[in-house]
């Protein structure tokens, strides 16, 4: 498959998830991330042999960073809200931190690119989805002793309940409130003022926020995730610096509504080549949650597909397909591998929770509740478009 060049310089470590299984009652040996099986006794059984390369252990610890080649997929590595997913890169970046040095990931689009910038000395460790592989050039070995003296197997399950951890809503620090405050009063949140007051920023109905507010914290304006999102509307520290919302207000109800329904009416920008109102909100949401990026790439893969780019209801599927390899392998994707289903049920639960909101705020508010205002061609003043 690969040069004899090649092969001379990558020390081949097999990275295979841990598992047990029954066989009778002995169970089968376990098998390292590189490939060695430990027996019973806990010894390994196989050794590795190694090669010629260009890398040793002093030149990682030296440069103060490993650098790790692999492909997007969701076992190996993906981007989930500026943070690294996936259990290969987990494994990788917890093996970082024993050498105390930095992990940097370089995302290339096939495995012939990943060997081909591994044998150049572009890296120091190749990560694989399709056969779980690693390979490293190891100029003196003191890279597979390492490995040797730290993997533990039940690292594997560790990382594995630690990315299920960080992905579970209940990561996210925060009360739950009612879905109505007040139902007689047509009382949604006690934010309701600002929701009105900041949402012609956003170009939509208030209630369409305050639905995307429930959604994102229940109404907790101490809400934190995991992943660092803050305040009612779950502002990442990074978009809060773009948007002019300093760290000090990230959690000030009014200031974090008001940054929101800004970020809001700049996704909607972004998506200015679709002439739909209803259909930019719908995409602005899934942006919000899942990225502009990744988004891009499932309009791409829906136009190549003979649907329509500018609808949801067509890239949603696409959305949903960039969890598998057909799609997110696909040349016209340029992101890799995205957690399409929790992103395409964030827009759905807002829209499902907004119509009700519409409804139970009808009557309060009048009939022009799902409205932002518009000049009329006819008139000099602005009016209502239902």
């Amino acid at each position: 498959m690969f040069n004899e060049k090649m092969k001379l310089s990558s020390f081949i470590l097999f990275l295979a998830l841990v598992s047990v299984i029954s066989c009778g009652d002995k169970p089968k040996p376990e098998v390292t991330p590189w490939g060695e099986t430990i027996g019973e006794d806990g010894a390994p059984v196989e050794q590795v042999d190694s090669g010629a390369s260009k890398v040793s252990l002093d030149d990682i610890v030296d440069a103060g960073e490993m650098i790790m080649l692999t492909i997007s997929g969701p076992e190996t590595y993906y981007d989930y809200r500026g943070h690294g997913m996936g259990v290969q890169y987990l494994l990788c970046e917890k093996f970082a931190q024993k050498l105390g040095v930095s992990l940097r990931v370089e995302v290339c689009k096939d495995s012939a690119e990943v060997m081909k910038r591994l044998a150049d000395g572009e890296g120091d460790i190749a990560v694989f989805s399709d056969y779980s592989q690693w390979k490293v050039a190891d100029a003196k070995g003191n890279i597979a002793t390492e490995l040797k003296n730290w993997y533990k197997p039940e690292l594997v399950a560790q990382v594995k309940q630690e990315m299920h951890s960080m992905l579970s809503i209940g990561m996210v620090k925060r009360h739950v409130y009612p879905f109505m405050l007040n139902r007689k009063d047509a009382v949604i949140s006690r934010y309701d003022a600002l929701f009105r007051q900041y949402a012609p920023v956003a170009g939509c109905d208030w209630t369409l926020i305050a639905a995307q507010c429930y959604q994102e914290s229940c109404f907790d304006p101490r809400a934190h995730s995991w992943a660092g999102a803050c305040g009612l509307m779950q502002i990442m520290p990074g978009t809060a610096d773009l948007l002019g919302l300093s760290r000090a207000q990230i959690y000030e109800p009014e200031a974090n509504i008001a940054a929101a329904c800004k970020y809001m009416a700049q996704l909607q920008g972004k998506f200015s080549d679709i002439p739909v109102r209803g259909e930019r909100l719908k995409f602005a949401l899934a942006c919000y949650n899942g990225g502009y990026h990744h988004i891009r790439d499932a309009m791409a893969l829906a136009k190549k597909n003979g649907r329509n780019p500018q609808r949801w209801s067509d890239v949603r599927e696409f959305v949903l397909g960039l969890q598998s390899p057909r799609y997110y392998n696909d040349p016209v994707v340029k992101n890799g591998y995205m957690r399409g289903s929790e992103t395409v049920d964030y827009v759905d639960k807002i829209i499902d929770r907004w119509n009700q909101y519409r409804g139970a705020t009808r009557g309060k508010y009048g009939s022009g509740v799902n409205a932002t205002p518009k000049r009329s061609k006819h008139k000099n003043k602005w009016v209502k478009e239902n």
